[in-house]
């Protein structure tokens, strides 16, 4: 159960308690519950309902503690060494599910050194044990521990090097709930209502997809953690209501195929999600799937994943995406630089939830204009230069004429404009940067890297 000891609440924030009072005949109705705060000496009184669930809301101060809460409902249960401060989720697919001891034949970049030096005893990660389900479980299985070598190593590595910056920054105890499945579907965190946009007659107009519900538990054993609505009623219902900042995401890899409606997707279990947790628009901060040959495994086309992920970004309110176009890699779909994508959200968070002035932003492709043979590419949030990382001109550039064929072309930069032009495209008419799979970002901005991007909807 997440309300535990060594738990971490948001703070300053009014946060929902909530439990059964359970005997072994099943939930027992109708009793009272007398659940008291140490940091304040108040009691809150609730009375459980005909399935024996009781929830309070209580007020939480600034940061700090440790303190207690204390349940009562004829048996005392006292939590013990609970601290006030910021709380998030941390959810998606492998790559966020992967540990700093990485995978097999997988590491993560730096773990030994970052495992020598990790403790801290006011940083508290809870990790949500694997589980599918087609109906809504009321607890995952997790303990809250203490970052410290052991817990840090079995711990998401994205999510720790999150709540790590944030610790420094900000410097006060951060919690971190991370429930996430290698291999899972955005489809499998959302429930069945928000999925029947998606469902037929429904098709999606590029890919052909159209999203099939469940028919059953032997359905489920197909599919797994890509079976829709398995892990939001498993490995997400039982959390939602618990008082967080709000929420980081890594995932996008298993809708590769299925590119085409991702953007329109993820708004809606963004929404959903928001919804359920009556919290209003809460942060949600995701991560752009790293380049990668996706040829190994037989798939293609990730670029357009990459691109309706960006596009999300426009779709979904108080949403912003961490590029990590310049931290793939190429054989792996694991990249090993998991302390610079979990960097560059807490960049995001600091940036536009703690407010933190002075931090760089991640320019984005706003326009193009085209003067003869030579085409001028144009960027939003470039307050500095964009410039090529590995030197004075870039590979990454193509262009089109009318008859839509792509050439490579020469790329080179002029304060917060690139332009580009190819000997073979007389009057060029479209742009594309990093158009594939596989590619190294060099476009950069202010130290990060810019998206992907094509002029063109061809």
């Amino acid at each position: 159960m997440f309300f535990a000891d060594g738990m971490v609440l948001q703070q300053q924030s009014e946060v929902r308690l909530w439990g059964w009072c359970d005997r072994f005949d099943g939930g027992v109705p109708g009793r009272q519950v007398i659940v008291t705060t140490s940091w304040d000496g108040r009691s809150y009184t609730a009375v459980s309902d005909a399935d024996g669930r009781f929830e309070v809301t209580v007020q939480t101060p600034c940061a700090g503690g440790p303190y207690e809460v204390t349940f009562n409902d004829g048996e005392q249960r006292r939590l013990c060494n609970v601290l006030i401060g910021e709380v998030w989720l941390c959810s998606g697919q492998s790559n966020m599910e992967m540990t700093l001891k990485g995978y097999k034949g997988q590491p993560v970049e730096g773990a030994t050194e970052e495992l020598m030096q990790c403790g801290d005893s006011l940083l508290r990660l809870f990790n949500v044990g694997r589980a599918t389900s087609l109906q809504p479980h009321r607890d995952v299985v997790g303990q809250w521990q203490q970052a410290q070598t052991e817990s840090v190593r079995n711990f998401s590595a994205t999510a720790y090097f999150f709540g790590r910056a944030l610790r420094r920054m900000l410097g006060v105890p951060v919690g971190l709930i991370c429930t996430a499945y290698g291999g899972s579907a955005c489809e499998a965190w959302m429930k069945a209502d928000w999925l029947k946009p998606f469902c037929a007659p429904y098709r999606s107009p590029k890919t052909g997809f159209t999203v099939t519900l469940p028919a059953g538990d032997d359905d489920l054993k197909k599919r797994q953690q890509r079976c829709p609505t398995a892990l939001y009623n498993a490995q997400l219902a039982p959390l939602i209501g618990y008082g967080m900042k709000g929420v980081i995401w890594y995932q996008g890899e298993d809708n590769v195929p299925r590119y085409d409606f991702y953007a329109p997707l993820l708004k809606a279990m963004v929404e959903g999600w928001r919804s359920d947790w009556r919290q209003g628009d809460f942060p949600f901060y995701y991560c752009q799937i790293a380049p990668y040959d996706y040829r190994l495994i037989d798939w293609s086309n990730s670029q357009y994943l990459r691109e309706q992920q960006l596009k999300a970004e426009t779709m979904i309110s108080n949403a912003r995406m961490a590029v990590l176009m310049d931290a793939g890699l190429e054989y792996g779909i694991h990249p090993r630089k998991k302390r610079v994508a979990g960097e560059r959200l807490a960049l995001l968070a600091l940036s536009n939830t703690y407010e933190v002035k002075g931090l760089p932003d991640f320019a984005t492709y706003s326009g193009v204009e085209f003067h003869g043979d030579t085409a001028v590419v144009a960027f939003d949030r470039s307050r500095e230069w964009v410039y090529f990382e590995h030197g004075p001109r870039s590979n990454n550039f193509e262009v089109a004429g009318e008859d839509r064929v792509f050439h490579p072309a020469e790329a080179w930069t002029s304060r917060n404009r690139v332009y580009v032009r190819s000997a073979e495209v007389a009057h060029p008419v479209a742009v594309r940067y990093a158009w594939r799979d596989w590619a190294v970002g060099d476009l950069m901005h202010d130290g990060l890297p810019v998206s992907s991007f094509r002029t063109d909807d061809w």
